[in-house]
């Protein structure tokens, strides 16, 4: 059996911040664990209000203002933990997201790496 790190093409990075999840079964705000490129990490005390494969839309508010919505759909949880995956975020939230991994990374190489793999699907 593949281990999932081995498989995984995305780099996750750290990151302490609360956030809010928005669903069409409600909002609730959540403590974002890791974030990369194609999805995102979150812990919550509470159970959230939605199902696997349900959509909602992470909403993370960095310094000066600055919204990244993630678009994204739940792929696993367990309970406190709950794994998204991230598909149609727009230019805007695209673009602060990959300066704050770029940040993180330190690597511009491998970022750009990450970047193709996203873009080739």
């Amino acid at each position: 059996m593949n281990n999932p790190q081995e498989r995984r093409r995305f780099t996750r990075i750290p990151f302490d911040a609360e956030c809010e999840l928005h669903s069409t079964k409600g909002t609730a705000i959540v403590q974002l664990i890791d974030i990369s490129l194609r999805g995102t990490l979150v812990e919550s005390t509470r159970p959230l209000p939605i199902d696997l494969g349900d959509t909602a839309t992470l909403h993370l508010y960095l310094a000066n203002d600055i919204l990244i919505k993630i678009p994204a759909s739940l792929k696993h949880a367990e309970p406190p933990l709950y794994g998204f995956l991230a598909a149609g975020i727009e230019i805007d939230s695209i673009t602060h997201l990959r300066r704050l991994i770029e940040l993180n990374l330190g690597d511009e190489a491998l970022l750009e790496r990450e970047l193709e793999q996203l873009i080739d699907g």
